[in-house]
């Protein structure tokens, strides 16, 4: 038996195209399959920005590690979401404006790399 073994690269493209080359160990080309414009795109995950603290939040990640790093993002970040809503109950603001302070708190994070 012999096995066929794969040399390639992954080009993914922000616009609309997207595609790969792959070459089989025996020379013969794979042509890269085009997706269509409608087709929708997955995404495992968003890629956040590297910020100001994104070291600082990778070293805790890999010094306390993924699970226990998950449970405490999650308790910041309900927490951080409380104090929002106190505070738009304390000054009487509508719902929508909590729900856009915490949208904000988010885009803000990322930016500053807290979503690293």
């Amino acid at each position: 038996m012999s096995a066929i073994g794969f040399v390639g690269s992954l080009n993914v493209g922000v616009g609309s195209q997207t595609s790969s080359s792959f070459v089989c160990s025996n020379g013969a080309a794979v042509r890269p399959v085009p997706v269509a414009k409608n087709e929708p795109r997955w995404s495992m995950a968003k890629v956040s920005k590297f910020g100001v603290f994104s070291p600082a939040v990778i070293a805790t990640r890999v010094v306390v590690g993924e699970k226990r790093f998950n449970k405490l993002r999650g308790k910041g970040i309900a927490l951080h979401s409380q104090v929002i809503g106190d505070f738009c109950k304390y000054i009487g603001a509508e719902p929508k404006v909590r729900t856009g302070l915490i949208g904000l708190a988010k885009n803000n994070g990322n930016t500053l790399g807290f979503l690293s």
